[in-house]
């Protein structure tokens, strides 16, 4: 079955730091592009940052919001996704949620309806 799996949420305070995981199952080229996507209660799904398929580089690309402060990673041997997320903030506090499409990032990278596989989400809570 096709799966990907988050984990690593948690409550932190504003400053603090967490890293997310996702992974991937054994059915899920993890080499294709993937991406992170958070939704905060009452608001519409917004995303993170993508990281390209490897065979175009693997190019990161950054929301604003989290440009400067949060890095995505793979390491594909692990079938894994990360998402590095330091000096966070309240703002950031959201579900947040890993997917991938079947080949190169869709551009606008944002366009949610590309992307194939979902995970469930994993909860950030960051406090004042």
């Amino acid at each position: 079955q096709a799966q990907l799996v988050e984990s690593g949420g948690g409550s932190v305070e504003t400053g603090g730091s967490l890293k997310l995981s996702c992974v991937a199952s054994e059915y899920i080229y993890t080499r294709n592009c993937m991406a992170w996507f958070r939704q905060a209660p009452g608001k519409e799904r917004e995303w993170v940052a993508t990281i390209e398929a490897d065979e175009f580089d693997g190019k990161t690309t950054y929301a604003d919001s989290g440009k400067g402060r949060f890095t995505i990673s793979r390491d594909n041997f692990e079938r894994t996704l990360y998402l590095q997320m330091n000096s966070l903030k309240p703002e950031d506090t959201a579900m947040y949620y890993c997917a991938q499409d079947r080949g190169r990032c869709p551009y606008p990278p944002w366009a949610m309806n590309a992307y194939v596989y979902w995970g469930q989400g994993t909860q950030v809570t960051v406090s004042s």
